[in-house]
């Protein structure tokens, strides 16, 4: 069994409205070339906020984003490498210069608004959804 770490970073706006998210390509199978969230395996000694912040610098090299955990991820077949857990978290920037840089397994990074995400690799869909139920309850 597998356990890894997404973060769901959001844009906002002047009026805290989420407009953007963060995504990268997919550098790697599974899903190569399909849209993700950033995120990856944490370390033996790492907290999995600290993994899912040090993934989300190492795939976009954006840091300083305040993670919130949104949930545990478990559907039998959303890996098709193995069994996967999920633990996502949330973030948010109104920080309109920051500037996505593709690192690690990535082959890009960049700003999706969010009425117009491409499709998303693995059950990220669903994360995404449940991100923005966490942040609207915190607005």
């Amino acid at each position: 069994m597998l356990v890894t770490v997404d973060a769901v970073v959001f844009l906002l706006d002047s009026t805290n409205t989420p407009t953007h998210i963060l995504l990268v390509e997919r550098g790697h199978e599974p899903f190569k070339g399909r849209f993700a969230l950033p995120g990856g395996f944490p370390e033996l000694h790492e907290r999995l906020a600290d993994a899912a912040a040090r993934e989300l610098f190492e795939e976009t090299g954006i840091r300083g984003i305040s993670l919130h955990q949104v949930g545990a991820f478990d559907e039998v077949d959303r890996d098709p490498r193995d069994r996967n857990i999920s633990i996502a978290f949330w973030g948010t920037t109104h920080d309109l210069s920051l500037k996505p840089a593709a690192g690690d397994d990535a082959a890009m990074a960049n700003w999706f608004p969010l009425e117009k995400l491409p499709p998303l690799a693995f059950d990220h869909t669903k994360i995404v959804e449940a991100a923005l139920g966490c942040l609207s309850k915190s607005l």
